[in-house]
């Protein structure tokens, strides 16, 4: 005869309900990624539609874009482990790696990034260098943007023209396309922002450059990147840097994955690349 144990039989239903959970809990992993504003929302979920597919196929677990407000929330949203990666400018990267105690680690860019460029636009025909940009409205993108507002700034001190001195406003349009779109309704009559996006709205037609024309093209820097945080198990890193690295144009998958990245190819990248960033940072009194 066999003798029934309550207390057994209770055991073994709380050790198969955890080994259940613990289960599903696994089969549910989510990996979050998250990106700077620095495009319309509805453009920013468009070029990563078909990066996430792909990295739900090469992870072999569930990836969702996680969008944020502005640029402090993705830093927050690193440093504090409530994403697994972001895409960052060189200066945002700059932010999360001081935020998190030095935890950001950047593992790819695009090839483009290693001489990454920024423009400034005008519509106003007298306006025909960054001289003539003196007592005038110039927006910037975002005030945490590298290609949008830092680097832009760092040029003009350069050239001995402070934008909070020399220019009679200064205005952050919070994105690339916004600064486009400001400029050529005439809001201001100029600002700084990439040059991808700015080739990008030139290719689609979206932007009348017989009215709106380039007027500065900066030097190359270092700027976006994909970023981890350090605690990420190292195998999860090194199988998601392949992911990166294995897109090819080659392929349809590889080729609309590059194409909305604006992207030839991803390279691997580090933290050091981003020091000139960092120190142009602090010369314009960024940061502190």
């Amino acid at each position: 005869m066999v003798s029934f144990s309550p207390s057994r039989t209770f055991r073994a239903m709380m050790t198969c309900a955890v080994v259940l959970f613990g289960s599903l809990c696994h089969a549910q992993q989510v990996f979050k990624v998250t990106a700077i504003p620095d495009e319309s929302p509805t453009e920013l979920a468009r070029k990563a539609e078909p990066l996430v597919k792909y990295l739900e196929k090469t992870l072999g677990m569930k990836v969702e874009f996680t969008p944020v407000t502005d640029y402090a929330a993705s830093v927050e949203a690193l440093a504090n482990k409530q994403v697994d990666m972001a895409w960052y400018g060189g200066f945002t990267f700059v932010q999360a790696n001081i935020r998190s105690g030095g935890k950001a680690v950047p593992i790819v860019q695009r090839a483009e990034d290693e001489k990454f460029r920024s423009v400034f636009i005008t519509s106003d025909p007298t306006i025909k260098s960054l001289a003539d940009l003196k007592g005038k409205n110039v927006s910037f993108g975002s005030q945490s943007s590298t290609s949008g507002h830092l680097m832009p700034r760092s040029y003009l001190m350069q050239a001995n023209i402070d934008p909070d001195k020399d220019f009679k406003r200064v205005a952050y349009s919070g994105a690339h396309d916004a600064t486009i779109a400001a400029v050529a309704a005439g809001k201001v009559e100029a600002g700084a922002l990439n040059v991808s996006v700015w080739e990008k709205f030139v290719a689609d037609g979206k932007v009348d450059t017989s009215k709106v024309k380039v007027i500065y093209t900066t030097p190359g820097y270092y700027d976006y990147n994909w970023t981890v945080h350090a605690d990420m198990p190292l195998a999860l890193r090194e199988k998601l840097t392949k992911a990166f690295l294995d897109l090819s144009p080659a392929t349809a998958e590889g080729k609309e994955i590059l194409d909305l990245q604006r992207a030839s190819k991803f390279i691997p990248t580090k933290a050091d690349n981003y020091k000139g960033i960092e120190q142009a940072a602090r010369g314009a009194g960024l940061l502190k």
